[in-house]
């Protein structure tokens, strides 16, 4: 354990064994070791957020994950697919915020053809020209590909010439096939995430990277999801961030389990900003810890808040629901000892 620990002090990497020695640590080490890392990766106090919007353009899904309270089953009377008329109005409403992005997904709706998503990119960029769209996760590029019989590569070429901006890093859960088998079996693999990404980043787009825990993976996955993520960076250097959140069992499949509370939480984040090394910026996740929590992480690796989210709609759906506007976030951070800035998706700052 002393030869682990000199080793992040001295800025050195980690293998995938002494990673997984970290979570025998005492927590408070544990985020003395996240802190010097994320201080050698960014020296200043400052803690960046975006100002943005979550649109769900339909809630009709076939891939039935265990762990979603939100989607609904083809057919169903509460299934929705938003019309660009609505589209629209919450893009009005999320400018005369302040807001400058659009976080964009759906579920995985079986008849929706690939020109749908194509002319919903169209209609954003012709209309709201000044919109970043940080859209359509792995899971759902990967989707998009079998219904239409195209490679990921070609469908990710006709999404960016139609107005797709960024890619975020939801559907990676754990990247483990072993979980995705049983919590997900009908989305995309583990190797189909990192090949999407792969493909986007050598596209010239940037994207995040995310990470759902406190279900039924072990610490030993929690390490080989991480050792994925920074070994796709070394070869692309694509992700601008690492999102990790906790699940929300809350109206699920598996609302039985008990939720990770804020230790494992910390834990957790912490040992994501000591492994990926390679990956400038770590997220904290109010949305499902609460801003207190959120606060706390910042001593814990985090350097950026996340999102405004003038609109979330899935965490909420599994019955967790923090709100927060733009004016909060900023007084949270100023609180916890930091300097609050606006940020675009690829970390640039706005001020």
């Amino acid at each position: 354990m002393k030869e682990v620990v000199e080793k992040v002090l001295e800025g050195e990497r980690l293998t995938k064994e002494e990673a997984l020695k970290l979570f025998e640590l005492d927590l408070k080490d544990l985020g003395y070791l996240a802190r010097k890392v994320r201080f050698r990766l960014n020296p200043e106090r400052i803690v960046t957020y975006v100002v943005d919007r979550n649109i769900n353009y339909t809630n009709i899904c076939i891939s039935g994950c265990k762990f979603c309270a939100y989607y609904k089953p083809p057919g169903s009377p509460e299934g929705y697919v938003l019309s660009f008329k609505e589209l629209g109005k919450k893009i009005e409403e999320t400018i005369q915020l302040g807001g400058y992005q659009i976080l964009l997904q759906g579920g995985l709706h079986p008849d929706l053809p690939l020109s749908f998503y194509e002319e919903m990119l169209r209609f954003i960029k012709e209309n709201y020209p000044q919109i970043h769209v940080h859209g359509f996760s792995p899971p759902e590029i990967v989707h998009f590909s079998k219904i239409s019989g195209l490679s990921i590569e070609e469908v990710l070429k006709r999404l960016i010439k139609a107005g797709l901006d960024s890619i975020p890093g939801g559907g990676a859960e754990i990247l483990c096939d072993r979980v995705r088998s049983i919590l997900s079996p009908n989305k995309a693999t583990a190797e189909e995430w990192l090949e999407v990404m792969e493909t986007a980043h050598r596209l010239g787009l940037k994207t995040t990277a995310t990470m759902m825990f406190g279900h039924i993976e072990t610490d030993a996955e929690i390490i080989e999801h991480l050792i994925k993520i920074r070994e796709l960076q070394d070869k692309t250097g694509g992700f601008t961030a690492f999102i990790p959140w906790t699940f929300q069992p809350g109206n699920t499949g598996l609302h039985y389990m008990i939720k990770a509370g804020s230790v494992r939480y910390l834990q957790v984040l912490a040992i994501s900003r000591i492994v990926l090394d390679n990956v400038k910026n770590i997220q904290v996740s109010w949305v499902t810890q609460g801003p207190f929590i959120a606060q706390i992480a910042l001593e814990f690796g985090g350097n950026d808040f996340g999102s405004t989210m003038i609109e979330e709609n899935v965490v909420a759906a599994a019955g967790v629901s923090h709100r927060l506007k733009e004016e909060e976030i900023r007084r949270y951070i100023t609180e916890a000892g930091y300097i609050p800035k606006r940020r675009k998706m690829d970390y640039s700052i706005i001020e």
